[in-house]
């Protein structure tokens, strides 16, 4: 299983379990991600949904800042891996 970084967590809003994730490549509604920090993984999950600025999105690429509903919660700094 090869993996890509696509990004860190720069936020958590953990009342909505949403993730705001600066991205470094691209990332698209129906992948697999995994959140590690440190080496250690977190989780896995698929995106369901994409947001920039409030606008559901099907794909964002590398320097936006998007929302990610999680599965779990994430601290800031965690980074985000592509499947």
């Amino acid at each position: 299983m090869k993996l890509f970084k696509i990004g860190h967590v720069v936020h958590f809003y953990d009342k909505i379990g949403v993730a705001i994730v600066e991205l470094d490549g691209t990332l698209a509604v129906g992948d697999k991600i995994k959140f590690s920090r440190g080496g250690e993984d977190l989780f896995e999950q698929n995106v369901d949904s994409i947001q920039i600025e409030h606008e559901k999105k099907d794909s964002a690429g590398k320097g936006d800042v998007v929302g990610l509903k999680t599965n779990e919660e994430v601290k800031e700094g965690v980074e985000v891996f592509k499947i």
